[in-house]
């Protein structure tokens, strides 16, 4: 492929990855609005927001095996069909539920975009330093647009429904398909390979028990059996699915070679990718949602003020990957790790004093420190496993960073329940239903009820905040150990010319 051919096909995969990436994020400023319009409960608020990444987390393992059988090429394509179809259904979605299922079928066509972006862009880019910089700039595309979904969500709702949100989708997807068919590269198929339906419906529904029991037990009250019932059930099939692929491993092709994990570098990279994702969506569904509620923000207010993770992250980000060479993986991964935990712990200063200042100046460090390592982190994985495992690396990282979102949703949107509705003292005369959500509470026109909704959701709001200071700095101490032996001078990658 000529130079120009090849950064063409970057420029249209990277637009297919930032429409995946701003949907991860972009209800969050979205989401009061569309509870009030729709009527959404608490749990179908957070089922709406957990759809997307539960879904395209379990069908990520074995998206990767169907582009190596059909091409990368088509089942980028049908993706985005697929992807386009499923916007124009969440667009004008009648109900809740509705909608629900309108972001399950949207992470069915990003599973299937996915995996096929990274593996186009190998196709692509048989030069090492061009491709390194490629992927810095894939992952870029991938930060950013998880950080500017609020803001999006904010511009459009100024003017426009809840359902513009979704609706922006569809003129980039006919663009993108139009274009990768003039200038894409020839799809390359391997009719050998197969898919392993079991084992992808084994991830599926192990990942939807696990955090429908991570839901459940944050809930109050409490329901046990639902509780203990999707515990018991996320552990038995997710223990299932990991032995059918140690067993798979030894005879054909597993969906996820657990080999690969011996490397520390490719593990390294792993938890990096997770751990961004997580501080992402953490960080902004809390703060976009407690800006809007307490403080009376615009969704377009509080859009902008978690851009600031997105001013941070993207310059450091293309950084990061140039630099790979010089600094070696220890630096550029745990060193971001660790800067990223400084920035957590700034924003939860900035929460105690009240000081909007610094909460902006904690977000841009977090954001900072997030780009320098999760654009190294990209490049690690692909370039720690052998060829033949090229496409099975592209999957698990992409699992790794729909985990890292789908927990921070999950267990934050967890703890932020949690808090809120134990620490919630409601007063006599007040409506069980206005004191079931801090949206309904603070609109009750109950006096003393929205003060004390007011002051259980900055309890709440705290929480989150120390949680995710607690994890980051935990995480980085266990990444810098992972990655010890990668010190600048020493080789990053096993396999440079893995492409």
């Amino acid at each position: 492929m000529t130079r120009w051919q090849r950064w063409t096909v970057l420029a249209l995969v990277s637009s297919g990855l930032l429409l995946i990436s701003l949907d991860m994020t972009i209800l969050y400023t979205a989401l009061p609005r569309l509870t009030a319009d729709l009527g959404a409960s608490t749990s179908q608020q957070l089922w709406v927001l957990n759809a997307y990444p539960l879904v395209m987390a379990g069908l990520l393992p074995g998206s990767g095996a169907l582009g190596d059988r059909f091409g990368h090429k088509r089942i980028f394509q049908v993706g985005l069909v697929v992807f386009g179809i499923a916007s124009l259904a969440a667009a004008y979605s009648p109900t809740a539920a509705a909608l629900i299922a309108a972001r399950a079928l949207l992470a069915v066509g990003a599973a299937l975009m996915l995996p096929a972006t990274l593996a186009l862009i190998r196709i692509s880019f048989a030069i090492v330093k061009e491709r390194n910089l490629a992927i810095a700039i894939w992952a870029a595309t991938f930060t950013v647009g998880m950080a500017l979904g609020p803001i999006v969500a904010g511009v459009l709702l100024e003017w426009f429904w809840w359902g513009s949100v979704f609706l922006i989708n569809v003129p980039l997807v006919l663009a993108v398909t139009a274009l990768m068919i003039a200038f894409g590269p020839r799809n390359a198929a391997d009719p050998a390979r197969r898919w392993d339906f079991l084992s992808s419906a084994q991830a599926l529904v192990g990942m939807g028990a696990f955090v429908l029991a991570i839901k459940t037990w944050a809930e109050a009250p409490l329901n046990l059996p639902l509780a203990a019932g999707s515990t018991l059930i996320a552990i038995a099939t997710l223990t299932v699915f990991a032995r059918r692929q140690l067993r798979l491993a030894r005879t054909a092709e597993p969906l996820v070679d657990f080999a690969m994990f011996r490397n520390s570098g490719f593990t390294g990279g792993v938890i990096a990718a997770g751990l961004s994702t997580f501080i992402t969506a953490g960080v902004q569904l809390a703060v976009a949602q407690r800006f809007q509620l307490l403080e009376g923000f615009s969704p377009l207010q509080a859009g902008l003020l978690v851009t600031a993770v997105a001013v941070g992250s993207a310059p450091f980000a293309v950084v990061g990957g140039a630099l790979l060479d010089r600094l070696g993986l220890l630096v550029l991964i745990g060193g971001g790790m660790g800067i990223a935990a400084l920035g957590s712990g700034v924003a939860l200063g900035a929460a105690l004093t009240g000081s909007l200042p610094l909460l902006v100046v904690g977000l841009v460090i977090g954001g900072a420190g997030m780009g320098c390592s999760i654009s190294v982190a990209s490049t690690a994985i692909m370039g720690n496993v052998p060829p033949h495992r090229a496409g099975m690396a592209a999957s698990t990282e992409e699992v790794a960073y729909e985990m890292g979102n789908l927990l921070g949703v999950a267990l934050l949107g967890a703890v932020l329940t949690f808090v809120y509705s134990w620490t919630l003292q409601v007063p006599p005369g007040a409506e069980a239903w206005a004191a079931a959500s801090p949206a309904n509470a603070l609109d009750s026109g109950h006096q003393l009820l929205m003060e004390r909704a007011a002051e259980a959701f900055q309890r709440a709001y705290l929480s989150v905040l120390g949680a995710l200071a607690a994890v980051m700095t935990v995480g980085a101490g266990v990444v810098v150990y992972v990655l010890r032996r990668y010190t600048p001078g020493t080789e990053s990658q096993k396999y440079p010319d893995n492409h």
